[in-house]
């Protein structure tokens, strides 16, 4: 009796971020319910609307009487996905919470057993990773690919087949919220935080409606963006190219001089336009390296909330103060040693 009253009070969440998914929402919703009644736990469901324009905030309010307990959110602009799994995660009241995406290419039958490995494999997370991935062109899978081997070169995360459809203990909900940082990549930060996980695996399923909303811009902003939070190998490549142009232009400038003394000196034109060129693109390379670590840095120093909560709703359709916004950061607290 105990285990169970404790269940009713804690939960399982789902976090669920929503842009501009109208026309899905019905279908998982629906798929949501038939969930509820295969697993063991009671599910509570955290819709986060990330500033969304089209009808997906009416779209929930007419469907969230489906689902047992419901707790809506809606940001006051679109602010990110990443943004919008710390409010979930924020709000959410589970032992555990699980996110994923309102496109149903996480599949919600992966539930149950992302639950029962949670309850009993003795681990923290569960990553749902991808078996393979959804057909798509050329000129995004090998950049894609591109960019999973350049951040474990770097970073020494594999993130092949990694998705935000993850289960996460409270243990990690906690520790996770409770980093300082603004600008956040949570696919990379779970592993990052070290819990024990598992794996399971899935084949991503067609959008029922839709496309996706990733341009392509936005996928490069985010691996830049990836990489340099997660190390600074980047920086230390600079300082490796300033060195190699260093030691070329001192033997180039001995040969020179030599050349000069011996009486066989020559023009050279094109070798002074390739130098030119080459020590050019390493410059302005090298400066737009630096300028992405200062980016970030202009990010958090700047201590504004990551995003803005115009509208909270329960189940019941009770309007609830907006009293858990993120609170800036402190500016003083590393000149304080806190």
């Amino acid at each position: 009796m105990e285990d169970k009253v404790s269940a009713e009070l804690n939960p399982v969440s789902l976090v669920i971020p929503v842009f501009n998914e109208a026309q899905n929402l019905d279908q998982l919703i629906e798929k949501l319910r038939e969930i509820a009644l295969r697993v063991d736990e009671p599910l509570e469901t955290v819709f986060v609307d990330d500033g969304s324009t089209d009808d997906s905030w009416q779209t929930l309010v007419q469907l969230r009487n489906r689902l047992e307990a419901v707790k809506m959110v809606r940001f006051s602009r679109n602010f990110g996905k990443e943004a919008a799994i710390s409010a979930g995660l924020r709000c959410c009241t589970g032992r555990a919470a699980l996110v994923m995406d309102a496109d149903l290419q996480h599949p919600p039958e992966l539930i149950p057993e992302m639950i029962r490995l949670w309850r009993t494999g003795g681990v923290k997370v569960v990553h749902a990773v991808k078996a393979r991935r959804q057909a798509e062109s050329l000129g995004r899978r090998w950049p894609t690919l591109a960019y999973y081997r350049l951040m474990k070169l770097l970073s020494g995360y594999d993130l092949r087949g990694a998705t935000d459809f993850k289960l996460l203990d409270r243990t990690v909900i906690d520790h996770y919220l409770a980093l300082p940082e603004n600008v956040r990549f949570f696919r990379g930060l779970i592993p990052w935080l070290g819990f024990p996980a598992c794996s399971v695996a899935f084949t991503p399923q067609d959008r029922p409606f839709g496309r996706s909303r990733w341009s392509v811009w936005a996928l490069v902003r985010m691996a830049v963006r990836s990489i340099c939070a997660f190390s600074s190998i980047p920086m230390q490549v600079v300082t490796l190219l300033g060195a190699l142009t260093f030691l070329g232009a001192l033997v180039m400038g001995i040969d020179a001089l030599y050349m000069k003394w011996s009486g066989r000196a020559v023009e050279g034109f094109t070798t002074v336009i390739v130098l030119l060129l080459a020590i050019g693109s390493i410059l302005m390379v090298s400066v737009g390296v630096i300028g992405e670590y200062l980016a970030l840095i202009y990010e958090e120093i700047k201590a504004r909330p990551a995003y803005i909560v115009e509208r909270m709703e329960t189940h019941a359709g009770g309007v609830q103060p907006v009293a858990d916004q993120p609170q800036p950061a402190d500016p003083d607290r590393n000149r304080r040693g806190g």
